[in-house]
């Protein structure tokens, strides 16, 4: 059974900072693309960062403040952020799959947006002003 496992959601002030880990298990890493969506309520769900063989991306939104981190050796991905905002405040997800892309629906969990891959639980990101 595959299973991704988020933690370190939790609660911070603008301006502070995070990092969620991702431990997978039935899976390897290193094989698939690996990502964070997150979606807030009323809002889409949305990728905001990826890792893979080939490099780094993140949404524009987050770039320069948010960082992803893969460590084979524990087949966990991180998203360290910093200088954390209201409006990134959101449940998070980490995703891993053959390549990962927003969701047409606008809903996280789906498999069409992870192209058949897997979806962690979520953890939960609040971030007061």
């Amino acid at each position: 059974e595959v299973q991704l496992v988020e933690s370190g959601g939790g609660s911070v002030q603008a301006g502070g900072s995070l990092r969620l880990s991702c431990t997978a298990s039935g899976i390897t890493f290193d094989d698939s693309d690996v990502g964070w969506y997150r979606q807030a309520p009323g809002n889409a769900c949305e990728l905001i960062s990826t890792t893979a063989p080939e490099g780094t991306w993140y949404k524009q939104s987050v770039k320069g403040r948010f960082t992803i981190s893969l460590d084979n050796a524990k087949n966990t991905v991180y998203l360290q952020m910093n200088s954390l905002k209201p409006e990134d405040a959101a449940v998070y997800y980490c995703a891993a799959g053959p390549s990962l892309v927003d969701p047409d629906d606008g809903n996280c969990g789906g498999t069409v947006a992870v192209r058949g891959g897997y979806w962690g639980q979520g953890t939960q990101v609040t971030v007061s002003s």
